[in-house]
C-alpha cells in the first residue's frame, strides 16, 4: 500500500490491491481527508468506466468526512489483463465478485457503511453475497438498458451497435473495441455478450426466465436506495430507471428525476453526473447519507 503525493493536502489516496472470493486481484484507491471519518463509502462504477473517473466525487466526499473506495472491475483499468483476447467472465462477477470485494473492505463494525452505484453500479446492489451492514445506496443513472426505453435517435444507434457494429468488432476482435467510440474501456467478449442480451428485455435480465436464481436475491435487498436520473440521460431515462429499480422489491426506493434545465447544471447526459460541475448532485447524496442515523438506516427513506 502506498500513498501518491498528486492530491490536495487534506485528502490522501492509497492504492490498494483487493482480492476477489475467487482469487482475481483488483485495483482499488482509497481516499481519505484529514479528520476522521464518520461514514465508509463504496463507489461502484458504470460498464467500461474506469476508477479514475471518480476520482473528483471521491476527493469531494473525502471531504466532508467520508472514507472512499473506488475500484476497476476485472477486465477494465488497472484490474485488466494484458489482452481482452481471450480473457473469459461473467458479467454479474463486477458485482457478485468484485464490488462486494470492496464491500468487505470497507465493512467496519461501529461504521455506517453506503454504497454510490453509477449505471451498472445500481445494478450491482442486488447482486452482493452479503447485504447485511449496508446503510443505504445512491444510485446515478441506473436503467433497464432496453433501446424501447431510449429516444428515437438513440434507440437506432444502439440497435447498430447491438446488431451490427458490435457482432462484427467482436468478431475480429475477440473482445469489444468500445473505447474507438469514446465511450469507455475496452470490454471482455462475455460482457458484450451479455449485455447485449438483456438489453432485449423492457426490465433487462428481471424479464429473463433463465435468471431467476439471480433475480430472486435482489428481495435481499432491504437497505433504502435514492435513484437519480436525468431527463437528458438517453440511455437511462426515468422510465428505464423505473423499470429497473423495480426488482428492489423490499427495499425502500426513492426515485429522483432531475431537469437539468432547471437544476441549472447544463447537460448531464448518462456521464455528466459525476463531472465536476455536477458537485450540487455529490452533495445531495452526501447530505442523505449524514442525515441517516446508523441505527435507524434501514427503516425506510
Amino acid at each position: 500500500m502506498t500513498a501518491t503525493n498528486d492530491l490536495p493536502a487534506d485528502v490522501r489516496i492509497e492504492r490498494l490491491s483487493l482480492t476477489a472470493a475467487d482469487g482475481y486481484p483488483l485495483a482499488a484507491m482509497r481516499y481519505r481527508g484529514s479528520a476522521p471519518a464518520r461514514a465508509h463509502l463504496v463507489v461502484g462504477g458504470a460498464t467500461a468506466v474506469p476508477q479514475g473517473f471518480y476520482k473528483r466525487f471521491a476527493e469531494h466526499a473525502a471531504r466532508r468526512g467520508f472514507d472512499v473506495l473506488t475500484l476497476d472491475y476485472r477486465g477494465i483499468g488497472a484490474s485488466a489483463p494484458s489482452t481482452l483476447k481471450g480473457f473469459r467472465m461473467n458479467y454479474l462477477d463486477w458485482g457478485r465478485l468484485d464490488l462486494a470485494a470492496a464491500v468487505e473492505a470497507m465493512r467496519q463494525e461501529g461504521m455506517p457503511l453506503y454504497l454510490v452505484g453509477h449505471s451498472y453500479g445500481g445494478h450491482a446492489l442486488g447482486l452482493l453475497p452479503r447485504q447485511e451492514g449496508i446503510n443505504g445506496a445512491w444510485t446515478f443513472a441506473t436503467g433497464a438498458g432496453w433501446h424501447g426505453w431510449m429516444p428515437p435517435l438513440e434507440r437506432l444507434r444502439v440497435l447498430f451497435m447491438w446488431r451490427v457494429l458490435g457482432p462484427v468488432w467482436t468478431r475480429m476482435a475477440g473482445y469489444l473495441p468500445w473505447s474507438r467510440l469514446g465511450m469507455g474501456e475496452d470490454l471482455p467478449l462475455d460482457v458484450y455478450r451479455q449485455w447485449r442480451e438483456w438489453c432485449r428485455f423492457p426490465r433487462y435480465f428481471f424479464d429473463d426466465p433463465r435468471m431467476k436464481s439471480v433475480t430472486e436475491r435482489f428481495d435481499d435487498v432491504r437497505f433504502p436506495i435514492v435513484a437519480v436520473n436525468a431527463l437528458d440521460d438517453a440511455w437511462a431515462p426515468p422510465a428505464s430507471r423505473d423499470a429497473f429499480m423495480a426488482g428492489y422489491r423490499n427495499a425502500a426506493v426513492r426515485a429522483v428525476t432531475i431537469d437539468p434545465r432547471l437544476a441549472g447544471l447544463g447537460p448531464i447526459g448518462h456521464m455528466g453526473y459525476f463531472r465536476a460541475r455536477a458537485q450540487p448532485l455529490w452533495n445531495e447524496a452526501l447530505d442523505w447519507f449524514e442525515s441517516r442515523p446508523a441505527a435507524t438506516a434501514s427503516a425506510g427513506l
